[in-house]
């Protein structure tokens, strides 16, 4: 009798074990021949070196299967420990499996062209109106390349502009002030990957959250990178940004220029950096509409109405300066 130690590494214990280690509970009764303990992220069994050799085997199986689709169910444990082949959910355009095995892909025809241009571009820019899901896929995107070990972390990164509240006002550290301007990061990857994974990787600074002031004097090797509301950004901010680019790299500029909160006398850098960077090679530029809002459909009447005053706004003011000038003449 020997013993054998199998590591749970690479999918999420939880939703490997099942609830209330219903999943352990099943493998138990699949090989009743072993005898193992579950703690953790290690399985200790021991019994035949054969059964245990197959033991190991099927473990690994299952775990590569529960780390694709985050889930792993009575039928897939039963086929694998059978040898036979799971039937993979339908996996055509989907980015990642989420929480619970929520498949995430490219929902509209400009989210699947944002997928394209991710894979072919070492910078890509997504443009658009909120509510278009290009922060969410382009998150999607940097946690599958992570899944698939492409690369070695996630940097993700927003500047920290306030929108009427000021910094100083917020209770707490500079942590506690800073996290509700990434709040929406938070909030994306914890639909993607399991609490207990998605913590072991924060701990571990595998994914990295932080606002743009931080990534000054870093070069950002073997990562993905995302800046989110990069319309915020000042000119020197974004040129710092986009410096970071390091080897096995790929960054995403988010950004919604209708919504810049810098003061009125400060340039965007996102729109200094489409201008400047128009005919680089190697950049892709994915421009989202009203028509690819994903959210409540009063998403779109809401940016829509807005866009209608805005216009009335602009007619009124050309108008008015006209009249001026006539009574000036």
């Amino acid at each position: 009798m020997i013993e054998r130690i199998v590591l749970i590494d690479q999918a999420d214990p939880v939703s490997f074990y099942g609830v209330n280690n219903s999943n352990m509970q099943l493998i138990r009764n699949l090989f009743p021949k072993l005898r193992m303990t579950a703690r953790g992220s290690v399985i200790k069994v021991m019994g035949d070196d054969a059964e245990t050799a197959d033991f190991e085997k099927k473990i690994k199986e299952l775990e590569a299967y529960c780390a694709k689709y985050n889930k792993l169910g009575e039928e897939v444990i039963l086929d694998i420990v059978k040898g036979e082949q799971p039937r993979d959910m339908k996996a055509d355009d989907v980015i990642i499996y989420g929480v619970n095995g929520k498949p995430i892909s490219g929902r509209t025809p400009t989210q699947q062209r944002l997928v394209a241009a991710f894979q072919k571009n070492d910078l890509t820019f997504a443009l658009g109106p909120a509510g278009t899901g290009k922060t969410y896929v382009a998150i999607a995107l940097a946690v599958r390349a992570l899944k698939n070990r492409e690369v070695k972390k996630i940097i993700l990164s927003r500047p920290a502009v306030e929108a009427g509240e000021k910094l100083g006002f917020l209770p707490g550290d500079m942590k506690d002030k800073i996290d509700p301007y990434l709040q929406p990061l938070y909030d994306a990857l914890e639909d993607m990957i399991p609490a207990a994974k998605l913590k072991e990787y924060m701990e571990t600074k595998v994914i990295q959250i932080a606002p743009l002031a931080f990534m000054r004097g870093r070069t950002l090797n073997d990562a993905v990178i995302v800046l989110d509301e990069a319309q915020n950004t000042t000119t020197h901010q974004i040129k710092m940004f986009l410096t970071r680019l390091g080897v096995n790299a790929k960054m995403v500029i988010t950004g919604d220029i209708t919504q810049i909160d810098l003061p009125r006398s400060t340039t965007s850098g996102l729109v200094q950096a489409l201008r400047v960077l128009r005919d680089i090679q190697g950049i892709g530029r994915v421009e989202f509409g009203k028509k690819d809002i994903v959210r409540h459909q009063l998403v779109q009447r809401i940016v829509e109405a807005y866009e209608r005053d805005e216009e009335e706004r602009k007619a009124l003011e050309a108008e008015a300066e006209e009249t001026a000038e006539e009574t000036a003449g």
